[in-house]
């Protein structure tokens, strides 16, 4: 006999929702694909994988690691397929099951509160009648903060949130979008695993 999906399983696939009184529901959201390029990144991916929980589907292209990189980044549910040696990075974007892509290094994480102006982003996409909204929209900045010797310090708004139909970069992360809107929250970057 098949098991069903939880129930946890069925809102992680995205599409539903439990209203109180009146039951679980189905409605179009939208969709966004974490892509994260590592190499030997296994003490400290975890931290960035566990804060993703906004993303409907995780993208790691390991870069030939000899740790344990490939293996807890499947132990965190993502899918994992190999770097190309003289591919640009940013086409690995075209291996996603979505057209969002959240670009971030392992040395990286979401805050709470960037994770709730995802959710919030994500469930504003769709109108009232169910049409998605987000045609003209191509990119999404975050504040950066950084770990330093010194303490946390701002490194500015940089692009992570793009959308693979309407922008290509060559690089791990895109280039950055002076028009691109800025959602509250910080994206975290750690010196230390």
């Amino acid at each position: 006999m098949m098991k069903s999906p939880t129930r946890e399983a069925q809102f992680r696939a995205g599409g539903i929702t439990e209203v109180p009184g009146r039951g679980i529901h189905r409605f179009n959201m939208a969709k966004i694909t974490a892509l994260l390029h590592t190499h030997n990144d296994g003490a400290r991916i975890g931290r960035a994988l566990e804060s993703l929980r906004a993303c409907d589907e995780i993208l790691v292209v390991d870069h030939d690691s000899s740790d344990d990189t490939v293996e807890r980044a499947r132990e965190h549910g993502a899918t994992v397929t190999r770097g190309v040696p003289g591919l640009n990075a940013g086409v690995h974007a075209i291996d996603a099951r979505h057209d969002w892509i959240l670009c971030l290094l392992p040395t990286e994480a979401v805050s709470e509160a960037m994770e709730a102006s995802l959710f919030e982003w994500k469930d504003r996409q769709m109108g009232e009648e169910g049409v998605h909204e987000i045609a003209a929209q191509i990119s999404i900045a975050f504040p950066v903060r950084a770990e330093t010797a010194k303490g946390w310090q701002e490194l500015g708004t940089h692009t992570r949130l793009v959308n693979r139909k309407q922008i290509r970069w060559r690089g791990r992360l895109p280039h950055d979008d002076s028009g691109a809107e800025v959602l509250p929250g910080h994206l975290w970057r750690f010196s230390k695993p």
